[in-house]
């Protein structure tokens, strides 16, 4: 397995982990925000849409006009990234926002099965803002895997505080 397929599996299963959790929450309670984490479900699926597409799109390949004219990122970028979650509470549709995370994951995983390994190498996409943690499209990448794990395990907690434990598939010995 080379350097971008590994690329492709790891971001898959962080993709992956996140959807089924988010799937595993009704849409009732994704607006609620608990004051122990003051965040959200919906904040945290739209700052996910943000943020793959800023670490593993934009800074990887360079806007991407068919998403810009599917997904209005500007307003998700004032809603989704240092806003409040309240800021963002009942202004989109949940339904939307969920399938607009799977559209951008999709996307990520086709720039990223597009790369070459030297691809890897190579300085990021000129953006506005720096990139606050990678220098290069492989530090980029491996961001995004972190990041996006690292969110999930918030959405995991919104689980718990929601009433229930999200079942890894972990088995008690008797």
């Amino acid at each position: 397995m080379n350097q971008i397929e590994s690329f492709v599996k790891q971001t898959e299963v962080a993709y992956d982990w996140t959807n089924r959790l988010i799937s595993s929450i009704p849409y009732e309670k994704w607006d609620d925000i608990p004051e122990v984490i003051e965040s959200s479900v919906s904040w945290q699926v739209g700052h996910l849409i943000v943020s793959v597409y800023y670490h593993s799109i934009m800074v990887i390949s360079g806007h991407q006009m068919d998403i810009l004219q599917k997904i209005p990122l500007k307003k998700y970028d004032e809603f989704y990234t240092a806003a409040p979650p309240k800021n963002s509470t009942g202004k989109v549709d949940l339904k939307e926002l969920q399938s607009q995370l799977v559209t951008m994951q999709k996307k990520s995983i086709d720039i990223i099965k597009s790369l070459s390994v030297e691809d890897l190498d190579r300085e990021l996409e000129p953006t506005p803002i720096p990139h606050p943690i990678a220098k290069t499209k492989f530090d980029a990448l491996d961001w995004n895997i972190k990041h996006a794990m690292w969110h999930c395990g918030q959405l995991g907690i919104l689980k718990r505080i929601h009433g229930e434990r999200y079942d890894f598939g972990l088995r008690r010995a008797d």
